[in-house]
């Protein structure tokens, strides 16, 4: 088979925010040749999602609090499973990669005297955060591709990567890709690869993630990397048509909950469960900045509107719709002292303690209304349909110190790195994604491994190519249903593993994606040309569903409790009065904190197995400069 193939020191795959800088980083080194691969140029989630104020989490670099790396890290270590080394190398590469950001174009603001001022995030003591708006990380990842093209870096558009090459040493060779357009493979000889894929979107139904993103987690998975962490996602409250957060002023400004049955029939379903409708309004308010499912808050706190919201979409299969044209509950003034504390306060002093809910976000945040005008619904005249979506993956793909994995010459950056614990501070995954990316390429840069040679390279590719074209041949059909095959994972997935989880669903969908797989050149069919990289597509989602269920249901197994932001039922556990027993649960002690989970394929890649060990320590050890200078002369301190 006649293909195409090309050679570099190192391919970096996906155009995100992480993908980008990677490649940037490794070129402004000088010493090894770099491309980028992506499927699609202008997909990805780092350009295609948002909020009504995406959050940049950073080292605090304005005001009069005192703050430091270690600081920083000490934070971002006790939010639990999070490797003390990594939380460091966030926090003490964070400025630098802010400031890079700023100096590419990033509108950052700053006061007049030209300080960052920040504000809090959720789960943030300090007030790190900062934004450019509801398009943060799309004006990232803009202003590091503008720098790309000035240096005349390589982008192989369309390409989907589907296989990570190796030596017999277990270490990179190249990546074989599949050319969507043509049904052709690509093949790179290299030294590294760097997947900045972004989060595994593609498993799940209910999601937020935009759909032309799903993510390739299964590429370090089937090459033998181990994943971690699989159990922590964040879920919220999204609109689904668009897709998009409704954090933030969307929920500060008190909507109105409707939800609307198969007759058409509408219920104000918060009144129904709130004896105090002030109450009610309050835990609206707190959505905004509490935004993603937490079941610490669930007791007691926001957290209880993500359940009534799915208890209306999954329980009473009905849609629920966020209405910005009226007061909640008939009010046609509200009374505003009623509210709590915060909600008072924050409506006071941004003079929105009047009218209606779309003229309050007019006040408070008009680009928010124009952003959903933008993607084609006005929410001044229409309901915004919204359900509990799957946002974030805080686990990933295993790593160490420089983002390096089990495999050598393997990284990962961005999302589909698992460098984040259960708790993560809003933002600092743009924050980790640059810090990834920057600390991937110095190791690169810094390495002396070389590409193999040819002979080799094509030998290893040879018997790559005979798998995959044998893959195509037993799967084409006059007839195709990886489609519906697709849409049937996703559904199973998110009725089972996503916020509610049920051990006894997960066991039986689980055993399904065994079967499929184990006979997936028997039951999956692709019919016309150009749905080829679709069966990628679908053993990409498989493979990942396999690992994150068996991470849920050992988790379920072995700890047996709640934490983050799901809900692990439990017969013995507490219950929100007015709940479901499908609610019950049991808060977990934080014991585990102290430990990652891990997760690798078995050899014969039908099931999926599972380790524990102990978070790498927090680093605590002093540096003297004379000594820290001595080795940076002589290897930069990379090893």
């Amino acid at each position: 088979m006649s293909i195409k193939f090309y050679t570099y020191d190192a391919v970096v795959v996906g155009t995100g925010a992480a993908g980008y800088n990677a490649a940037l980083r490794i070129n402004q080194e000088g010493s090894k040749s770099v491309c980028i691969v992506t499927e699609g140029i202008n997909t990805g989630t780092s350009r295609n999602t948002g909020s009504d104020k995406q959050t940049y989490y950073k080292l605090g670099l304005g005001g009069d609090s005192a703050d430091s790396v270690r600081k920083m890290a000490e934070n971002l270590f006790s939010c639990g499973s999070m490797d003390g080394d990594t939380a460091l190398c966030e926090a003490a590469l964070s400025a630098r990669c802010f400031l890079n950001l700023a100096e590419a174009g990033v509108q950052f603001p700053v006061n007049r005297y030209g300080e960052y001022v920040g504000y809090k995030t959720d789960h943030d003591p300090y007030a790190r955060a900062t934004s450019a708006g509801p398009l943060t990380s799309k004006f990232m990842t803009e202003a590091l591709e503008k720098r790309a093209k000035a240096d005349d870096i390589p982008v192989f558009d369309n390409l989907l990567a589907v296989e990570v090459l190796k030596d017999k040493d277990n270490s990179v060779a190249g990546l074989l890709c599949l050319d969507i357009n043509e049904d052709n493979y690509v093949a790179f000889r290299c030294a590294n690869v760097v997947l900045c894929t972004g989060g595994p979107a593609g498993i799940y139904a209910d999601s937020v993630y935009p759909e032309c993103h799903t993510g390739t987690s299964s590429l370090a998975l089937i090459a033998g990397a181990k994943l971690q962490n699989m159990t922590e996602w964040q879920y919220g409250l999204a609109s689904i048509n668009p897709r998009w957060n409704v954090s933030g002023t969307y929920m500060q400004v008190l909507p109105r909950f409707v939800s609307v049955d198969s007759e058409g029939n509408e219920y104000e379903f918060l009144k129904d469960y709130f004896s105090d409708i002030y109450e009610a309004l309050s835990l609206v308010f707190l959505k905004g900045y509490q935004w993603p499912f937490d079941s610490k808050k669930v007791l007691e706190g926001s957290s209880v509107i993500d359940l009534l919201v799915y208890r209306e979409c999954v329980l009473r299969g009905r849609r629920v719709f966020l209405d910005y044209t009226k007061n909640p509950f008939g009010l046609e003034n509200i009374e505003y002292t009623k509210l709590s504390k915060d909600a008072y306060e924050y409506l006071y002093k941004a003079e929105a303690m009047f009218g209606t809910p779309i003229e309050r976000l007019k006040k408070m945040n008009t680009p928010a209304i124009e952003l959903y005008r933008s993607k084609g619904l006005d929410i001044e005249k229409e309901y915004l349909e919204i359900a509990l979506c799957a946002q974030h993956n805080n686990g990933g793909i295993a790593v160490d110190l420089w983002w390096q994995t089990s495999i050598r010459g393997l990284f990962a950056a961005g999302e589909c790195a698992g460098t984040h614990g259960v708790t993560r501070p809003g933002g600092s995954a743009l924050n980790s994604g640059q810090v990834g990316s920057l600390r991937a390429a110095m190791y690169i840069s810094a390495d002396d491994r070389e590409v193999i040679n040819e002979i080799q390279f094509s030998e290893i590719l040879k018997i790559a190519l005979i798998g995959h074209t044998n893959f195509y041949d037993n799967i084409t059909s006059d007839t195709e249903n990886v489609r519906d095959l697709i849409k049937n994972a996703q559904r199973k997935m998110s009725d089972c593993g996503a916020a509610i989880r049920n051990r006894d669903m997960m066991v039986s969908y689980l055993n399904d994606i065994k079967a499929l797989l184990k006979n997936f050149d028997v039951s999956v069919r692709i019919g016309r040309k150009g749905s080829f990289f679709l069966a990628y597509k679908l053993k990409d989602i498989l493979y990942t569903q396999l690992a994150t269920l068996t991470a849920l249901i050992d988790f379920a197994d072995t700890i047996g409790a709640t934490r983050g932001s799901a809900l692990y039922g439990d017969k013995n556990g507490s219950l929100r009065q007015g709940l479901e027993e499908l609610f019950r649960f049991t808060v977990e002690n934080g014991d585990s904190f102290k430990k990652v989970q891990e997760v690798k394929l078995t050899s014969d890649k039908l099931g999926a197995e599972i380790s524990w060990r102990e978070v790498r320590p927090f680093v605590t050890e002093e540096d003297f400069f004379e000594n820290v200078w001595r080795r940076y002369r002589e290897d930069k301190n990379i090893y």
